[in-house]
C-alpha cells in the first residue's frame, strides 16, 4: 500500500519531473501517479527496479522448481552428485 506521499497526480509528474526523480532516488521508494483519481503507473529508482526484477526472477525459478518435483521431473542430490563425479573421473582418465 502507497503512503500519502507517495502518491501524486499526474500534474505533478508533467510540471515537476526533475522534483520526482529526485524525490524516488533519494527515497528508494515507489511514487505511484494518479490521473483522474486512478493510479495509473509506479515510479521506481533503478536501483529499486533491479532488486525487484532479480526477486521476480528468483520467485520464477522456484516456481518452475515446485513445478518439476511435482511433475516427477527431479533427480535425488545423492545421483546428481554421483553423475557428476562419474564424468570427472572420465575426464581425469583421458588426461
Amino acid at each position: 500500500m502507497a503512503r500519502r506521499g507517495d502518491v501524486k497526480p499526474i500534474t505533478y509528474l508533467k510540471n515537476r519531473t526533475a522534483d520526482l526523480v529526485r524525490e524516488v532516488r533519494e527515497g528508494g521508494h515507489a511514487v505511484t501517479i494518479t490521473q483522474k483519481g486512478e493510479a495509473k503507473v509506479v515510479v521506481l529508482d533503478v536501483d529499486t527496479y533491479d532488486r525487484w526484477r532479480a526477486a521476480m526472477a528468483l520467485l520464477k525459478l522456484v516456481a518452475q522448481g515446485e513445478e518439476d518435483v511435482r511433475r516427477g521431473r527431479s533427480v535425488k542430490q545423492v545421483d546428481v552428485f554421483a553423475r557428476a563425479e562419474a564424468v570427472l573421473a572420465r575426464k581425469k582418465r583421458r588426461g
